[in-house]
């Protein structure tokens, strides 16, 4: 081995194994492997070395990287199971058997209105479904009759992941997988197939009163024989109505969305400024809550159900926003701020 790689190779070992931060060996990793570490100098050398000394050294450097990073990469591993160790072990002491003071907190008004909803839907012979935030781009879009390059994509920016996956920008997400769970108890047992499944989603556009990038939503679906937009109609006011205490005024305007057709909007009057015009409703005097329709035959037809007997309406209620007009809460930031001056005044009314 060359006495520069050799020299240097001694070096990383002593100072790696001399490191006792985090931060130490991140420090450690720049010297030598960084764009200007002394690893990559090294290569700097080859310019002055014949062809058959080049292949020589340039394996060696290669070499000594790999080992540095390694070391390196074990040393971090190591120091951070320390350091969560130490943190651990400095937590104090505490009796899990003490009794919980209730009066010190409550639920998050998303909470209250989430399981409102859920209450209400369950009385209605609706089962309550859960979905993974990280779902597939077939389970977000394909399944949905929104094919890659569908314009319709444009429609929402998505977060998408490293390993082609997704942080799902709507509720819909979990259609497909509901359809194919209960379709056999639908054909051989003619068991209605009645859905919701809440859920958070993620859209990455510019926030204000009324737009976040961190919201929830509660998608619902209903599935049989015979289904039509007057069964759609029938459970979202009398849903609203429950939640409300009173009678809401609504109305439902043509609105586009794949996997729906016909797709309607269906908004509610603004309880915040009573239709007015506010921030919270762009000054329009109405909240769009309930993106719903006829679910589509392809759509149906991507979870195994058969377009030609069954029908089936499919809604997506914005919990965030109806958590807004219940609360009175007149910006949606102030629900994923943290604060607890916004926050504590709700209480569980259960």
């Amino acid at each position: 081995m060359d006495e520069r790689i050799l020299k240097l190779s001694n070096q990383i070992n002593d100072e790696v194994a001399s490191i006792t931060s985090v931060a130490d060996i991140e420090n450690v990793r720049v010297k030598y492997l960084g764009k200007k570490g002394q690893i990559t100098d090294l290569l700097k050398l080859m310019k002055d070395l014949s062809v058959e000394e080049k292949k020589s050294f340039g394996q060696e450097v290669n070499d000594l990287k790999d080992q540095a990073q390694e070391k390196i990469t074990s040393k971090m591993e190591e120091l951070k199971q320390k350091e969560l160790e130490a943190e651990l072990n400095a937590m104090p002491d505490f009796d899990i058997s003490i009794p919980a003071d209730l009066t010190r907190g409550s639920y998050h008004p998303i909470t209250l209105v989430q399981r409102e909803c859920e209450r209400i839907f369950k009385s209605m012979g609706f089962s309550v479904e859960d979905y993974s935030e990280i779902v597939s781009d077939y389970e977000c879009f394909e399944s949905l009759n929104i094919p890659k390059h569908h314009p319709a994509r444009d429609m929402q920016d998505t977060y998408y992941l490293e390993n082609g996956q997704l942080l799902k920008s709507q509720t819909s997400a979990a259609q497909n997988a509901i359809y194919k769970k209960y379709k056999d108890s639908l054909v051989n047992e003619g068991k209605t197939i009645k859905s919701i499944f809440p859920g958070r989603c993620f859209r990455n556009e510019a926030t204000d009163a009324c737009h976040e990038n961190t919201f929830f939503q509660m998608e619902g679906v209903m599935v049989d024989k015979n289904i039509s937009i007057s069964n759609l109609i029938f459970f979202m006011k009398t849903m609203l109505s429950e939640v409300f205490q009173k009678d809401i005024k609504v109305r439902l305007r043509p609105g586009f969305f794949p996997f729906v057709e016909p797709g309607f909007e269906l908004d509610i009057n603004c309880l915040i400024c009573g239709g007015e015009g506010c921030p919270s409703c762009k000054h329009s005097g109405w909240l769009e809550l309930c993106p719903c329709g006829m679910i589509h035959p392809e759509v149906l037809k991507a979870g195994g159900i058969d377009t030609e007997i069954y029908t089936g309406f499919a809604f997506g209620l914005g919990l965030t926003r109806l958590a807004m007009m219940k609360y009175g809460i007149k910006d949606i930031r102030d629900l994923n701020s943290g604060n607890l001056k916004s926050l504590s005044q709700f209480t569980d009314d259960e």
